[in-house]
Parts: C-alpha cells; sequence; structure tokens
C-alpha cells in the first residue's frame, strides 16, 4: 500500500472537507492521527481546518516541517493545504512516511491561477506520491467539463493575470476548466 498521498483538487471540490471526514474515520476505528496545516502569511493563525461546508476540526499550524516530528502513537498524518509548504517540508514528509510506516495523505492544488504548478504539489508528483484527483465542474455559466484551473479576478470583475502565487479572499476565483482558463487567462492573439 502506497503511504504517500496527494488528494488534489480545484478550490470549492471539498478537500478540507474529505481531510476531517478522513480523520473522522481513523478516530472511529482507534488509529492515531493528526492534522497539520502551514501557516500562510496573512490567515489568522487559527490552528483548526475549517471547510467552506461549515465543518472544521482542531489542527497543529506549522511554519516549516523542519522540527516536526509526529507523536508515538501517530500512524496517518493528514496534512491541509499542502502545496503551501516548501518543497523540503514534503521532502521531509517523505522521509516520515518512508522511515516510520505512517500513512501520510496530502490535501491541496495542484496549479495557481497563472497556471503554474505550486512547488510543495510539484515536489509531491516528484516524489511518486499516489495522486488523486478531486474534481468538480468548471463554475463557468452552461459548462461541464472539468474544473483543473483557477481564475483570479480583481476587485473590478477583470481577470487577473501574471499575479502573485497566492492571493486571499475566496470571492476573487472560479474554478474552470482548461477550455475557459484558455479563453479568458490566455486570450488568444
Amino acid at each position: 500500500m502506497a503511504n504517500l498521498h496527494f488528494h488534489y483538487g480545484t478550490m470549492g471540490v471539498s478537500k478540507s472537507a474529505a481531510l476531517i471526514t478522513d480523520a473522522h474515520n481513523f478516530r472511529q476505528n482507534s488509529i492515531g492521527v493528526e492534522c497539520i496545516k502551514p501557516v500562510i502569511k496573512g490567515i489568522p493563525n487559527d490552528k483548526k481546518i475549517v471547510s467552506r461546508l461549515g465543518i472544521e476540526m482542531p489542527a497543529l499550524s506549522l511554519a516549516n516541517l523542519d522540527e516536526y516530528s509526529p507523536q508515538s502513537n501517530t500512524k496517518v498524518i493528514l496534512v491541509n493545504e499542502a502545496h503551501f509548504f516548501a518543497p523540503s517540508d514534503i521532502d521531509h514528509l517523505v522521509h516520515i512516511a518512508d522511515n516510520f510506516e505512517i500513512l501520510v495523505m496530502c490535501y491541496g492544488i495542484m496549479v495557481d491561477s497563472n497556471g503554474r504548478l505550486f512547488p510543495g504539489a510539484g515536489r509531491l508528483v516528484e516524489v511518486g506520491a499516489k495522486l488523486r484527483p478531486m474534481e468538480s465542474t468548471c463554475q463557468i455559466k452552461g459548462c461541464m467539463r472539468k474544473a483543473d484551473h483557477h481564475l483570479r479576478y480583481d476587485e473590478n470583475g477583470k481577470v487577473v493575470v501574471d499575479g502573485t502565487q497566492l492571493f486571499l479572499g475566496n470571492d476573487h476565483y472560479k474554478s474552470v476548466c482548461r477550455r475557459h482558463f484558455n479563453r479568458y487567462y490566455k486570450k488568444p492573439k
């Protein structure tokens, strides 16, 4: 059984809800679980994972994983927003998964609103994490294609091109299919 997994999908696909459900199910079976998430600049360090569905659970918030070591009874580590961790942090999770026989399940986004891999997500692919896509549909009205990209909008409703990789605020994003991403972000010449 693979012991390093990456559950990835666009915003709004219920990655955090899936993590919370997985944690609940493991705990129901008396399996030791730790939930961790990155500290993200500009977001209060609230020490909990919150789903858009309104469910939440406590979590360990860490700026990096340099000093992180799982507790002795931990059999599963669930990592929310894994794409925001640095590649070196992902390497630390690989070390834990490979040397301590702990199941590490990461949840996050593969690409940013510029269509580029997040470094943490890219590292999960490079180290051979078992990829687990989570699917939703494009948020452009009438489209039924699979959403696999994000468009970011400014306060005037215009698509932001080549902005920073992190911008806070869910209301500034739409999860879209590749076709609509290319249509609105790249604007054919």
